[in-house]
């Protein structure tokens, strides 16, 4: 231990005294002087165990070190005060497992690159790409913005900058527990959101996780160019330390220093910001890029580099206006696209059914390419809504030409050495935060997102092995899961049942009506996803019984309405995890955000699974269960 971390001693006149008066206080005090003296000492004790040597530190030591002249306020980490200090009973209430610091190996982190590998990640690429990230959400819905980072930087042939962590949003056991291992935050203070500032205290704290431990960076860069903020700090020679907090790229003192390996050192990182109202204002339809064949169509035309900085060219006001084109306009109302079924019967309702063949896509197409319109490739949405981001179900979408802006056509003439897309552009986006010109991109999109980013191997590990004693409690036969979201949901109003009693029965009932499906399930099919094969244990494994438990992935942390929802049926990840798993696993499977991750990988082999529409979980654990071939009609999102 170092004996810089201790209080130096003050001058040895002042400790003879201290000691004398103390001799006094034994004198005329006694026996009670003395119990007082040896409880004074414990507590003493305990605090300097707690703060300075306990080996519950061995991770991570405390909050990093911030330079307060190159961080916004508005935007810094902001760590507990001394009153949030370890407290021995609240420690008591809810013991934690064995300490992993002696008894277990936490999962690695990513390697860490070297300076040079750093640059030659960035060398094959035209510079750095970045967004401001919306730390404040829960980690789902940051997996759907990195999913869509990805693909914008692909597209711009730039190395993608991710967030170095993320904040998980609770922990399993008391917070001072999980605050031994990760740094604890205030979340409203770390992000600049007042969301949480009404709540009790533990519940507006947060913990600072490495992105490491949510997704396997190492799989990802074997096909995409990717580093974290704190590479692209290192390689401009600046402390990680630095990072924002809030997931914010300042304009500023991040570009305040060369590339370590440039000889000029007067030549700072340039910077181009896209801003946030350029890129999908009103009326407009974002896609990846404007094929040829569809420039041609609408004599699309290049700006001159001088011209505009906020788009790469536009569409002449030349579209002729015909009639099938304004009733197609009348169909989109408010929005700004018409789905497939839509476009069909508009145009049957103008007459062009007895004609022309409208069952043929391509005569389809053809008609409403001669009429200014365009089809798009995209997702189907959950119940109307994009909460769940799916990737598993194509559509197509038909839009007014001159509605369309490409990413690529836009943005890939910049050549400065970053580009950030400014602002939130996540929410009530389709996935990808566009859509798609040609099937072909919208299939890559989706093997990107269930094949490309994944959780790190001891997730997948662990999964499954918890999967293996689900099977166990059922005897080997098919077991059944659900996704129970309770927690803030119930205080939004957002809960499928405000109660635990009427939330787990409308769980149950969807859950018979899955083992019927299970029952009838035929010949297998999957979704629509390339090169995936059905899972033969749908057909080969007996059915669950009536009776059989049930697996629950739930927030719900009140006790009493936890034992509501056992008596149901539930089986909980608590009742699956042993011991040896906690200390093999270590921390992470403390953090909550963290454990979800496993629970996952576990419901990926439920052979049915029910989820809510508005819950972000069930579109991940949607995607998953394609990617392994489950059959489309084993899931029920309501």
């Amino acid at each position: 231990m170092s004996y810089d971390l201790l209080p130096h001693p003050s001058s040895q006149p002042s400790q003879g005294r201290t000691f004398r008066r103390c001799r006094g206080f034994f004198r005329t005090n006694g026996i009670l002087g003395i119990g007082v003296f040896c409880g004074a000492f414990v507590f003493a004790s305990l605090v300097l165990y707690v703060t300075v040597i306990s080996p519950h530190r061995s991770f991570f030591r405390g909050p990093p070190s911030i330079h307060p002249e190159l961080v916004d306020p508005g935007s810094r980490l902001v760590f507990p005060s001394p009153s949030l200090a370890f407290t021995t009973s609240s420690i008591l209430d809810n013991a934690p497992p064995p300490s992993p610091s002696t008894t277990s190996s936490p999962p690695p982190e990513a390697d860490v690159l070297t300076l040079e590998q750093i640059r030659e990640i960035v060398g094959r690429t035209r510079g750095f790409f970045s967004r401001d990230y919306s730390l404040g959400l829960g980690w789902n819905n940051m997996r759907y913005i990195i999913d869509a980072a990805l693909l914008q930087a692909d597209l711009l042939n730039r190395t993608l900058v991710l967030p170095s962590f993320v904040y998980a949003r609770a922990c399993e056991y008391n917070i001072t527990v999980c605050a031994d291992y990760v740094p604890m935050v205030n979340k409203g203070d770390a992000v600049g959101w007042d969301e949480w500032r009404e709540l009790p205290i533990e519940q507006q704290m947060g913990f600072r996780i490495p992105i490491s431990v949510m997704i396997d960076i190492v799989h990802l860069r074997k096909r995409h160019a990717v580093i974290t903020t704190s590479d692209y700090l290192r390689l401009h020679g600046q402390d990680p330390e630095i990072e924002s907090s809030s997931g914010y790229w300042p304009r500023d003192w991040y570009h305040t220093h060369p590339n370590v390996f440039e000889k000029d050192k007067s030549k700072l990182p340039s910077l181009f910001v896209i801003e946030n109202h350029w890129y999908d204002p009103s009326g407009v339809n974002r896609v990846d890029y404007i094929p040829p064949a569809m420039k041609r169509r609408g004599k699309w035309i290049r700006y001159p580099d001088s011209v505009s900085v906020d788009a790469g060219g536009y569409w002449p006001e030349t579209e002729p206006t015909t009639d099938l084109s304004n009733r197609l306009t009348e169909a989109m109302s408010d929005k700004y696209v018409n789905d497939w079924n839509t476009v069909k019967y508009v145009m049957s309702s103008a007459g062009l059914g007895g004609e022309l063949n409208l069952d043929d896509d391509e005569v389809v197409e053809g008609i409403l390419n001669d009429n200014g319109w365009e089809v798009l490739h995209t997702f189907a949405s959950t119940l109307g809504m994009e909460y769940a981001k799916t990737v598993v179900q194509s559509i197509k979408e038909v839009v007014p030409r001159s509605s369309i802006r490409g990413f690529k056509d836009d943005y890939y003439r910049v050549d400065t050495d970053v580009v950030v897309l400014s602002g939130e552009t996540h929410l009530t986006r389709k996935p990808g935060a566009m859509r798609f010109t040609g099937p072909r991109g919208r299939a890559n999109y989706a093997s990107m997102v269930v094949f490309g980013i994944k959780s790190p191997p001891w997730v997948f590990d662990l999964g499954e092995i918890l999967a293996a004693r689900m099977s166990e409690i059922t005897e080997g036969r098919l077991w059944m899961g659900a996704h129970m979201r309770r927690g803030d949901f119930v205080r939004l109003g957002w809960a499928m049942e405000l109660s635990p009693e009427a939330h787990v029965e409308r769980v149950k009932d969807r859950l018979r009506a899955g083992r019927s499906v299970l029952e009838n399930l035929g010949e297998l099919t999957t979704y629509d996803l390339d090169g995936v094969k059905p899972d033969l244990e749908q057909s080969t494994l007996d059915i669950p019984l009536p009776d059989d438990p049930f697996y629950v992935a739930t927030d719900e942390r009140d006790p009493a309405s936890r034992q509501v929802i056992a008596d149901g049926g539930a089986i909980f990840i608590s009742d699956l995890l042993t011991m040896d798993d906690r200390r093999r696993y270590g921390w992470p499977l403390m953090i909550t955000d963290v454990l979800a991750l496993v629970e996952q990988r576990l419901l990926v082999h439920s052979a049915f699974f029910y989820g809510h529409a508005m819950s972000s979980l069930a579109g991940v654990i949607s995607n998953m269960r394609a990617a392994r071939g489950a059959d489309p009609r084993t899931m029920l999102i309501d």
